[in-house]
């Protein structure tokens, strides 16, 4: 299990980490979410190495993390940490070898992973004429390479094509299957709703939602009643009452309601002037939890 224990970072008088705390454990895949500068990235460094906490600690299966156990963590950072100039080959062999793997044998694996992920490059093509989702690819499998027994991804699926994406999944799955803890930041909330089996959702450097998606749904509570229409006249729905407009494109305008009596009259309004689409109540999204709690 990896363990995040009351971890406190601060830069200058900016609080950036205040008392993280929460667990991987092992074969879960785990949604690491926030706004940009909430601190995900800070947490990721400092359970790598790549940062040191001022206060706290990352355990490990019970024990403080340093530099040895370290060796079996995979690390996918946001920022490209991959040579511009080098082949994509060459570079996975190259890591590999850093990580404790013979030459013969990163040479195979990384052969290995180039083409279950399809990785797109001619065999002298430098890292620097991929683009951007095939440069993702390649750093995903130097994070992999070595098989490692926990896995700390930084928005893995930035710049990824719909395919890809399955393809990204179906290999963080896998290490989960494999019994390792898998956590990873993103901000596409349909894909960590999809995936994972718990989520934290990280705002001023604190955790203030932790949980599986259906405990999260269950406390946000029954639900938010929404209407959709088509044929409206345009800005329509910010006339309305007691709504909130949450989708005005491709002719359809979907509203929040934000009381019983309220969703009456918008029906009435919506049914004189449109034609109804959808009318009643829908369980809270990852992302309607996600906005209540960085609001809050």
């Amino acid at each position: 299990m990896l363990s995040f224990d009351a971890v406190g970072k601060s830069f200058g008088d900016r609080r950036v980490l205040d008392g993280l705390t929460f667990d991987v454990r092992p074969g879960e895949l785990f949604g690491f979410c926030g706004a940009n500068g909430a601190g995900k990235t800070t947490a990721m460094r400092i359970a790598l190495g790549v940062a040191e906490a001022d206060s706290g600690t990352v355990r490990w299966n019970g024990v403080d993390v340093d530099a040895h156990s370290r060796r079996r963590f995979g690390y996918m950072p946001e920022e490209r940490g991959l040579y511009a100039k080098m082949t994509p080959l060459d570079q996975l062999v190259y890591f590999g070898r850093l990580s404790g793997v013979r030459a013969r044998d990163a040479r195979r694996r990384a052969a290995e992973w180039i083409e279950r992920l399809g990785v797109v490059a001619g065999p002298k093509d430098p890292l620097e004429k991929l683009s951007l989702g095939n440069q993702q690819k390649v750093q995903l499998i130097a994070a992999l390479l070595h098989d490692p027994a926990v896995l700390v991804l930084d928005e893995p699926f930035s710049g990824l094509d719909p395919v890809a994406v399955d393809a990204m999944a179906e290999v963080l799955l896998e290490c989960a299957r494999e019994g390792a803890p898998v956590v990873f930041s993103s901000h596409q909330l349909e894909l960590v709703e999809r995936l994972c089996d718990r989520v934290g959702i990280l705002r001023g450097g604190r955790l203030v939602a932790e949980g599986a998606v259906h405990e999260l749904r269950r406390d946000a509570g029954p639900g938010r009643l929404r209407l959709s229409v088509t044929d409206v006249p345009p800005k329509w729905g910010h006339g309305v009452p007691g709504a909130r407009v949450l989708v005005e494109e491709g002719g359809v305008t979907t509203l929040e309601l934000e009381s019983d009596g309220a969703a009456r009259e918008a029906l009435a309004a919506a049914q004189a002037v449109g034609r109804v689409e959808y009318f009643g109540r829908q369980e809270a999204g990852l992302a309607d939890i996600f906005r209540e709690a960085v609001a809050a």
